[in-house]
């Protein structure tokens, strides 16, 4: 069992960053994939970007390649989400998961037993 906590959501105009965050807490972080999905009112929720248990192998959507980058520390418990150069279309609410049975990061929500509360970020133009 564990439990996630986002933050770093907010308000930014169009071409600025921001920095998401997700903090776990229960099981042996290391233990876990994570992956970050988002979710645009009226559209359904989909894949942003994925890590493996170790860091070491990352998967993005070809949205957000390029412009978002995901990393974890371990001895933090810790997964983030640098979103850079930011677009009205990523406005939505993200999500923060974990994956206790592969390796690696994946695409599919259904691979995550784990969810997080949500924060919202809104790029206005």
């Amino acid at each position: 069992q564990v439990q996630l906590v986002e933050s770093g959501g907010g308000l930014v105009q169009a071409g600025g960053s921001l920095r998401l965050s997700c903090a776990a807490s229960g099981r042996t972080f290391s233990s876990y994939a994570m992956g970050w999905f988002r979710q645009a009112p009226g559209k359904e929720r989909e894949f942003v970007a994925a890590i493996s248990r170790s860091g070491g192998y990352t998967v993005y959507a070809n949205s957000v390649k390029g412009r978002f980058t995901i990393s974890r520390d371990n001895a933090k418990s810790t997964v983030s989400l640098q979103m850079n150069s930011l677009k009205p279309e990523d406005t939505a609410v993200y999500y923060c998961t974990a994956d206790s049975v592969h390796s690696f990061g994946s695409r599919a929500p259904t691979a995550y037993d784990y969810w997080g509360q949500g924060t919202q970020v809104t790029v206005s133009s």
